[in-house]
């Protein structure tokens, strides 16, 4: 009895349903603020996230052509990196996982329109992002702590919100991260010798701190270069997989769809199982209001907020509506079990290896452990632009935090699988729930900015922005015309 007991409080089983009680009740009004700021948006933003998805592919391209200090700026494409890096992780490959265990194939279906809605959102904050962040020590930094602030003029709410998207993705997101690597890996070992786990977290919390001890432009060499190999090996994979089975493809949308909207029962997984792990699977991969993507969006040098903005939601659909899609299709392919509880990155393992060999398992265990580490690392990069928001220029703050990370990669590869995913849910919640209390109201300040942007692009030149622009926005401080980018535009004539 003693031992059940002690087994019982080493899996926090305790914990693990009062988070999860938090979550039943509380993610219904995260779904109905998502929904509703999506909607909203889409509407007065006239669909930007679909009809102007050829502008996206233009702004991601551009180069940076000013400088922060004495270096070159950060330039679209590598702000994108960033933020694919925490985007593009174990939620597109365990997330979705989870997503289809517990809520049947439905899931994939709301996450799919999460997405759509999520792209407008993206815009959104990612442009506000832009128009009020700062000029840093070797790059911009801003995010929703900075147009909270600077914007709506609540400095506690700021102060909240960097505090809570500091833990969230520090230390939650992080642990989430670190534990799908080490469940990869021990299932390739095919052992249970529980010293692997420590090994691997121990590896993981060295390989970690020594790249975020390195500052943003470390961290976004090595994103630049990990995140679309990875991606791209993956997707690769997953065509394969569609085209071995390319005569099951229309039965599996068929059967997406039709429990979506409850057409078709699927055992164990109900109606509102697959709205509720769709719309949270589908936010923990894409973050499309969530408030983190802000922060590395805030980094670019670009000439106009909204060229960023369109840059990030072309984000959404590249991590979703590709990758999420991916992982969905290697999953259901394979004829899984539903609604039988939580499976992460081994239900997607076994998948991939019934469909392509034995092989795909170490594969798989490869392509998480860059994606994931890579997410570690923009994870990383979020709660360091907030602790210089909390505290300007604080090493001692800074290092403190670097050294917690590192323990929370330690201790998600240690953590079980229901806990680490359904804390980071309730963090998640609250997060966004503050970023989009937020970004509602400051919303008329990117309407504006979109309407600027297709001024300039109705006229046939490169859309440049200038605060005296848009008088409505307060305490904006950059955009004042003495950047590079926008003194070599009126140099060269471009605008009058």
């Amino acid at each position: 009895m003693l031992v059940g007991i002690f087994h019982y409080f080493q899996d926090m089983g305790l914990l693990n349903d009062a988070v999860t009680w938090f979550n039943d009740y509380y993610w219904n009004v995260v779904i109905f603020l998502l929904v509703a700021a999506g909607l909203y948006f889409s509407i007065r933003t006239l669909l930007v996230q679909v009809r102007m998805v050829p502008e996206m592919f233009r702004s991601i391209a551009e180069k940076p052509t000013d400088k922060v200090g004495e270096k070159d700026g950060i330039s679209a494409f590598r702000a994108f990196t960033i933020s694919a890096a925490s985007r593009v992780g174990t939620g597109n490959v365990a997330g979705v996982a989870v997503a289809i265990s517990v809520g049947g194939p439905g899931a994939v279906f709301w996450m799919w329109m999460l997405a759509l809605l999520g792209g407008a959102t993206a815009f959104v904050e990612s442009t506000l992002a832009q128009l009020y962040k700062r000029k840093g020590k070797d790059s911009y930094i801003g995010g929703p702590a900075y147009y909270i602030r600077d914007g709506l003029g609540l400095p506690w709410l700021a102060t909240t919100f960097a505090v809570v998207i500091t833990f969230t993705y520090g230390f939650v997101f992080n642990a989430v991260q670190a534990n799908s690597i080490s469940l990869s890996i021990q299932q390739n070992l095919n052992t249970d010798d529980p010293w692997n786990g420590w090994v691997i977290g121990l590896t993981l919390a060295v390989l970690t701190g020594a790249v975020i001890f390195g500052g943003i432009r470390r961290l976004s060499a090595v994103t630049e270069i990990v995140v679309p190999i990875m991606a791209l090996a993956y997707i690769a994979v997953a065509i394969a997989v569609v085209v071995i089975n390319i005569d099951l493809v229309p039965g599996m949308i068929a059967l997406i769809v039709e429990h979506a909207l409850g057409i078709r029962e699927v055992a164990g997984a109900t109606i509102g199982a697959a709205i509720m792990q769709g719309m949270r699977r589908g936010l923990f991969s894409n973050e499309a209001g969530m408030g983190s993507v802000p922060n590395a969006a805030a980094t670019a040098s670009v000439s106009h907020p909204v060229k960023q903005g369109l840059v990030q939601t072309l984000g959404v659909y590249f991590d979703t509506l590709v990758v999420c899609s991916c992982t969905a299709f290697i999953i259901l392919l394979s004829n899984p079990t539903f609604g039988d509880g939580a499976e992460g990155i081994s239900l997607t393992q076994n998948a991939l290896q019934e469909q392509v060999g034995d092989w795909a398992g170490p594969f798989l265990s490869v392509v998480i452990f860059f994606l994931a580490f890579s997410s570690i690392l923009g994870n990383s990069y979020y709660g360091e632009a907030n602790i210089q928001f909390l505290r300007e220029r604080s090493k001692k703050l800074l290092t403190a935090f670097r050294l917690v990370v590192m323990l929370c990669v330690l201790g998600g590869a240690l953590g079980s699988v229901a806990l680490v995913w359904n804390t980071a849910d309730a963090f998640m919640g609250v997060m966004a729930t503050i970023n989009l209390i937020a970004i509602i109201p400051l919303g008329a300040l990117a309407f504006k900015l979109l309407k600027n942007y297709l001024a300039d692009r109705a006229v046939g030149v490169n859309p440049v922005f200038y605060r005296d622009e848009l008088p409505g926005a307060k305490n904006v401080s950059v955009w004042d015309g003495t950047d590079e980018v926008t003194r070599q535009d009126v140099a060269e004539g471009v605008r009058d």
